[in-house]
C-alpha cells in the first residue's frame, strides 16, 4: 500500500519458562512503536536465524554465569546457562551485523560482557544512597550524561526509574560509554557512540510504558531497524 511504513521484524529474547510479564509488555511496546515482536527462548533445535531479524531486545531476567568474563562465583548461583548461550549467540550476530539492539537489564549486562566488559556481582555492599529494595514502580533516581543518546531520549537529565537487579556493570566493553548512572555511582545506561542504535538500560522499561519517554527507548530502536532495513534495500 503506497504510503505504509514498512514494519521491522524485532527479536525479543526470554527464558525457557516464565519472565511472561516482562515479554509481553516488551512485545506491546514494540507493537505500539510499530514492529513486529518474534519472541526467542533456548530450548529450540537450532540456533535462530538472525538475517531475517532488523533488531533485538534482550530482555531482563536470571544473573549472568561469571564464566563468560572469566571470573569465580560471589554469590548464591541463580544462572540460566542455556539462556546465556542463546542470547550470547543472538547479541554476536546482532553486533557482527550491525541491528540495533536494546538490552534491558540483564540485558545490559550481557552486552557489556560479549563485548569484554565484567560486571559486579552483588551491589548491596555499593548502596549508600540507594535502597536495594527491587520494585517495577519509578522511585528511584537517573543521572543521565550530557550529549548522549539517552539523554535525547528520555529529554532529561534527572529520571525516575525502576529497579529490579543485584547485579550491575564493572568494568565497560569495548566501544561502550556510560550514559547513566544512578545516585551511588552504580552504571544504569550504556550505549556505543556512532551506532545507529546500541543500548543498554539497567532499569526495566517495559514496565514504565505508560511514560512517553521510556517509550521512546522502543519507539527510536524500531525506526532504527526499519531505517536499517530501507537503506539496504
Amino acid at each position: 500500500m503506497a504510503g505504509r511504513k514498512f514494519s521491522p521484524l524485532i527479536a525479543v529474547t526470554g527464558p525457557k519458562r516464565g519472565g511472561k510479564a516482562p515479554r509481553l509488555l516488551v512485545h506491546i511496546a514494540i507493537r505500539l512503536a510499530g514492529g513486529r515482536p518474534v519472541h526467542l527462548r533456548p530450548g529450540g533445535p537450532h540456533a535462530p536465524d538472525m538475517t531475517k531479524f532488523d533488531g533485538v531486545v534482550i530482555t531482563g531476567g536470571h544473573d549472568i554465569d561469571p564464566v563468560l568474563y572469566a571470573s569465580p562465583s560471589e554469590v548464591v548461583p541463580k544462572y540460566d546457562p542455556e539462556r546465556d548461550a542463546l542470547e550470547s549467540a543472538v547479541i554476536d550476530s546482532a553486533l557482527a551485523r550491525g541491528l540495533p539492539l536494546l538490552g534491558i537489564c540483564r540485558g545490559a549486562q550481557l552486552l557489556n560482557v560479549r563485548l569484554g566488559g565484567t560486571l559486579f556481582q552483588e551491589l548491596r555492599s555499593r548502596r549508600k544512597k540507594t535502597s536495594n529494595r527491587w520494585t517495577i514502580l519509578p522511585l528511584k533516581t537517573l543521572l543521565v550524561e550530557a550529549e548522549s543518546c539517552l539523554r535525547e531520549l528520555l529529554g532529561g537529565q534527572r529520571v525516575s526509574i525502576n529497579s529490579l537487579h543485584n547485579q550491575g556493570i564493572d568494568l565497560l566493553g569495548d566501544g561502550l560509554i556510560v550514559s547513566g548512572r544512578d545516585l551511588d555511582g552504580i552504571v544504569q545506561g550504556v550505549e556505543a557512540p556512532g551506532h545507529p542504535y546500541l543500548i543498554g538500560v539497567q532499569w526495566h522499561p517495559e514496565f514504565l510504558i505508560f511514560q512517553a519517554r521510556q517509550r521512546r527507548l522502543f519507539t527510536a530502536l524500531v525506526e532504527a531497524a526499519r531505517q536499517r532495513r530501507e537503506t539496504s534495500r
